[in-house]
């Protein structure tokens, strides 16, 4: 027996992670399923609807692990296309029945779930489906975080996407449940961080968002699994010439070539450390640099000791 979960799932923050207990069998309302499965869309519909698209925090292939990670057994990826979207409600789930190839028990989503064209179904549509087709629907409570400050907000992908614009990277971990983290392919930037020995890897983010601008301390994972302390910069450079908004990574204590391209790295951004900011010259700005590590050292120091692996 199948447990589904159905939705866009970016960032798969604790909100989705409550819907995914609930299908393994969390709210105890029927036999636990043999099975969770997340059914998700690419692109997400907004594209082919050709509407304004809405910056992604994670890509296809990274929401998928995460997924994977938060307790998903299959992940099913739908291709968006209008024929999909073009389904009245009950041809949709049944087309989606079809294609999970087993017996549902139960549907789990939150309160306010729709789908089918023109986003005609309501939860109250998937019960009435659902009693003819054998699955029950569990509807998910909405999860609230509490962030820094004291203030409590829903467990929402707009909501983390927004604190991420903002640089507020501990909240936004808060409602992620864990720290949000840039993925990336390293490509070939204006390689000025190795004349001033502070050689960075320039990230190819693949689509994904990019949080708002400033220099930050994290983890880089590198191939291979090895953890190593990471400033990161996300901005204009706007003490040089200024560029397109680009992410950097300088990984620390890490005697690796940077000149190769083309391989991949995961960079956890813990804290914000400070906003970009243009300096008179190269000797301020690499004083401030030298400050930046320091800060980045303590934060690392404080992760890669706990036993949680997060910030203490």
């Amino acid at each position: 027996m199948l447990g589904l979960t159905i939705g866009n799932f970016d960032g798969v923050h604790l909100g989705h992670r409550a819907l995914l207990d609930l299908a393994r069998g969390g709210s105890g309302k029927a036999a636990e399923p043999g099975e969770v499965v997340a059914v998700t869309f690419e692109p997400a519909p907004a594209v082919v609807l050709g509407l304004p698209e809405t910056p992604r925090i994670l890509t296809a292939r990274e929401r998928s692990r995460r997924l994977r990670e938060a307790g998903a057994d299959r992940v099913l990826e739908l291709e968006t296309t209008p024929e999909l979207l073009a389904l009245d409600p009950e041809a949709f789930i049944d087309d989606l029945l079809d294609r999970v190839g087993g017996p549902v028990a139960r549907i789990v989503e939150g309160p306010d779930f729709r789908f089918g064209h023109a986003r005609a179904g309501s939860v109250e549509t998937l019960r009435e489906l659902g009693v003819a087709r054998g699955y029950e629907v569990v509807v998910a409570e909405e999860r609230r975080v509490r962030l820094v400050d004291g203030l409590e907000v829903p467990a929402r992908s707009s909501v983390v996407r927004r604190l991420l614009e903002l640089g507020r990277v501990e909240d936004a971990a808060r409602v992620l449940g864990r720290p949000h983290a840039l993925v990336g392919t390293v490509v070939r930037g204006d390689q000025r961080g190795r004349t001033i020995g502070i050689p960075t890897a320039n990230l190819d983010l693949a689509g994904a968002m990019l949080p708002g601008d400033g220099v930050y301390a994290g983890i880089a994972t590198l191939p291979g699994g090895v953890r190593k302390p990471a400033a990161i910069s996300i901005g204009t450079k706007p003490t040089f010439i200024e560029t397109p908004r680009v992410a950097e990574v300088h990984v620390l204590d890490w005697d690796g070539v940077l000149d190769d391209y083309g391989w991949s790295i995961e960079a956890t951004l813990d804290r914000r450390l400070r906003g970009q900011e243009r300096y008179d010259g190269l000797e301020p700005f690499l004083a401030q640099l030298e400050r930046d590590l320091d800060q980045v050292r303590r934060v690392a120091a404080s992760i890669l000791q706990s036993p949680t692996g997060a910030t203490t």
